[in-house]
This record gives C-alpha cells, structure tokens and sequence, in this order.
C-alpha cells in the first residue's frame, strides 16, 4: 500500500513539475501584451478603417467594424487572427516600442499606425 500512494505521488508531482516547466509566466505575457494594446489607424479606402487591440481575462484579441477575433500567439510580435484566418504581425521602431500593425487576412493587407495615447499631466504646484 506504501508503494501504491509513493508511485501515485511521484507520477502526480512529475505532472506538475512538467506542467509548471512548459507554461509561460503570465506576468511577462501580461507585459509584453500591453504594449500591443491601442487602437491602430489604416489609411482611407481600407477594408476597415480602425481596429482595437484589447487585453481580457480571455487574453488578447482584436476588434473592429466587421468584427472580433481572438489573438493567438505564434512569436514575440506575430499572432494568429483566428476569426479571420489571417495572420496580425506588429512593428517596432527603433526604441523598440510598437507602432504599427500589419494584418494579412482573407486576402486582405492591411498596414496601421498605432494611434499615441495622450499623457494628461495634473496641475502644476
């Protein structure tokens, strides 16, 4: 009987030792994430004119007037747009920070800027 609850407790621990080796840390995903969330602006005449990038307890996902659709990661900056079987990849410059997105879907391209968010500073003392 001692076997038996030995072998059951190493087989249980070895799953999740395994488990906790192969997950992301969600507080790094969480951070390299932010940085993706904004609006991004496409130039007229574009499929759509603007898409969001939002951040949920579901995870990333993407959203504009034809639509949303969760974003898959494939790579640091590349994602899967599921709904659309397509492909969203975002651009850096030179600082390393985000400033644009290109989403290939449905026989789509598509290149945005990423909209600046205005810094609101408080009274002066």
């Amino acid at each position: 009987m001692k076997a038996f609850v030995f072998i059951l407790l190493f087989v249980g621990s070895t799953f999740f030792v395994s488990k906790a080796q192969t997950q992301p840390s969600t507080a790094t995903t969480d951070t390299t994430f932010k940085e993706l969330i904004g609006k991004y602006t496409f130039p007229d005449g574009s499929a759509v004119e603007k898409v969001e990038v939002i951040l949920d307890s579901t995870g990333l996902s993407m959203t504009s007037d034809v639509g949303t659709s969760v974003l898959q990661q494939l790579g640091k900056d590349s994602f899967a747009l599921v709904s659309f079987q397509g492909v969203v990849v975002f651009k850096r410059d030179e600082n390393n920070k985000i400033k644009a997105v290109i989403i290939d879907a449905m026989g789509y391209h598509l290149e945005g800027k990423k909209e600046e968010v205005a810094v609101v500073s408080g009274p002066s003392v």
